[in-house]
């Protein structure tokens, strides 16, 4: 059975991989202590890399990441809603609304990325940090919400960017 090995391959040595976990965790963090400067958070967060080489640097698709959930969190959090079932978005654990918030900015924002894996790094990263029950009801939602990307790219594409 050598797919099913293939399968349980850990998928925990890519670098984004890597970065969207400290997404989530500066997230969960920022939630935690009701930060809502991310930037501040993510200054904060290199510098105490800086200093100290026990703390990982910050990488810059983490970064990009973060800034991006922080930008358009709002809709994202509007868009999360409206696919959840049976739930709503504060009941759910707090490392899910992370993982949900940075999985539907990479579905809209991040075109190098195929929704496919988007989704499926979202799973993986809740069968890490969450509950036995998170990763498949976040890949429900967020199969959902992958129809939608599409449509959203394109319309982001098709803006002016100069603000005309």
């Amino acid at each position: 059975m050598p797919e099913q090995s293939e399968n349980k391959r850990p998928k925990k040595s890519g670098a984004r991989h890597k970065a969207r976990k400290r997404a989530v965790d500066l997230l969960f963090e920022a939630e935690a202590r009701d930060v809502t400067d991310l930037d501040g958070l993510l200054n904060e967060r290199r510098a105490l890399a800086a200093e100290d080489a026990a703390v990982p640097p910050v990488s810059e698709y983490t970064a990009e990441l973060v800034t991006g959930v922080g930008v358009d969190g709002e809709q994202l959090d509007s868009v999360i809603t409206s696919h959840l079932t049976g739930w709503t978005l504060a009941r759910l654990p707090a490392v899910d609304r992370a993982i949900l918030r940075i999985a539907v900015w990479e579905l809209f924002n991040a075109a190098d990325v195929p929704p496919a894996v988007v989704v499926d790094e979202a799973v993986e990263l809740a069968k890490e940090l969450s509950t036995d029950d998170s990763p498949t009801y976040l890949n429900g939602v967020l199969g959902k919400v992958a129809t939608l990307a599409p449509q959203v790219r394109a319309a982001a594409a098709a803006q002016p960017s100069s603000g005309e």
